[in-house]
């Protein structure tokens, strides 16, 4: 990913484990995004946080030290995550648990799905694609998009930011 572009994200949980589901996971997210934000490191289009995975629409403003924001994103949410599982739920976190020398767990799977938007019909595409995925029969987490809590589609309708890090995308385009 280059900076100062937009990019469609998907990040998975390592063999799509359900991790997501418990709200506390999706807070963790929500307060990296929201960090990463009030530092300038990125812009935050568009999101929703699934199960087992997340789709972002933004922007990389900034490094964030010496990494892309991204990375940073990555390894906070996996250090938060693995601090909670300690916590609470150790058995759950040796699923997570890899043969790996530079870390003991790996909650992100590698290689991250990262798309350029590079067309307005793109944005538009993903966006309805993101903001639709929690409705879709797989998932069944919401009746309509604008009530699942855990994306930007409530935003998109109603331009009410109940997350404090959202920008439209009409700002970028």
């Amino acid at each position: 990913m280059l900076l100062n572009e937009v990019y469609f994200w998907t990040a998975t949980i390592n063999d799509w484990k359900h991790l997501l589901a418990n709200d506390e996971f999706k807070n963790i997210i929500i307060n990296s995004l929201e960090e990463l934000v009030s530092r300038e490191k990125i812009i935050v289009y568009a999101f929703a946080i699934m199960p087992n995975h997340i789709h972002i629409i933004w922007k990389m403003k900034a490094l964030n030290g010496k990494e892309m924001p991204y990375a940073s994103f990555n390894k906070f949410t996996a250090h938060q995550f693995q601090k909670l599982l300690q916590q609470n739920q150790s058995d759950f976190l040796n699923q997570f648990k890899v043969d790996e020398l530079e870390r003991k767990y790996r909650f992100w799977q590698r290689d991250a799905l990262a798309i350029l938007m590079d067309s307005r019909e793109k944005v538009f595409q993903k966006i309805e694609y993101i903001h639709n995925n929690p409705v879709q029969e797989k998932w069944n987490l919401a009746k309509e998009s604008a009530d699942y809590k855990w994306s930007s589609a409530k935003f998109y309708e109603t331009e009410i930011d109940d997350f404090n890090f959202l920008t439209h995308i009409s700002e970028a385009l």
